[in-house]
């Protein structure tokens, strides 16, 4: 079995976790170290909800493949039909009725935005140098390792994501909430989160 078909199945596996009736809520964005997990957790924890991480199928699969995150987005740009089946997924999973409430994915809120899918559509900004740290936290390196890995991974999926779907992933155009969230923890971006999906802002 092939790792994407691997893949397919945890996502689905996921989907039918998700509930009856479900149509996801929340979009949650960011590039890699933003905060999006820690974000999502939060929300999950709060309001009992399911989730879809998109990030950690992409990182399943570069594990898989045996590569480095940098390496197997170039494996991507050369193979797009695997990447375009992952965001394919993604993006049936927003409008699916079982889905989790919560699909995070740095393609997530312009799937939503495109499908005319009315949900809450969040982005996290958050500067390269923060970033960084937190992948040194999680991943090992350095910081000054980092940062260059970041940039050529950005540089990587922003070509692939123009390429194949004419989306520029700088716009912010399909968020509904975006969220500065350099001199904020992590408390303080999920409070202003809920104030928002609760309609107080």
């Amino acid at each position: 079995m092939s790792e994407l078909k691997l893949v397919r199945i945890d996502a689905e596996s996921v989907l039918k976790n998700g509930g009856d009736e479900l149509v996801a809520r929340v979009t949650v964005s960011g590039h890699p170290g933003s905060g999006t997990s820690t974000l999502v957790e939060g929300l999950c924890e709060e309001y009992g909800w399911t989730k879809l991480n998109g990030g950690q199928l992409f990182r399943d699969m570069a594990k898989n493949h045996s590569m480095t995150l940098e390496e197997f987005g170039h494996y991507c740009e050369e193979n797009e039909q695997v990447d375009k089946e992952l965001d394919a997924l993604l993006a049936d999973t927003i409008v699916n009725p079982e889905s989790p409430e919560i699909i995070e994915s740095r393609l997530a809120g312009w799937w939503a935005y495109r499908e005319t899918h009315d949900c809450h559509r969040i982005w996290l900004e958050v500067s390269e140098g923060i970033r960084a740290s937190r992948i040194v936290s999680r991943e090992g390196g350095t910081i000054q390792g980092q940062v260059p890995q970041i940039k050529e991974r950005m540089e990587s999926d922003k070509l692939r994501y123009l390429q194949y779907y004419d989306i520029d992933i700088d716009s912010m155009e399909p968020y509904t909430l975006v969220i500065d969230a350099n001199d904020m923890d992590a408390g303080s971006v999920l409070s202003l989160v809920k104030m928002h999906l609760e309609g107080e802002n």
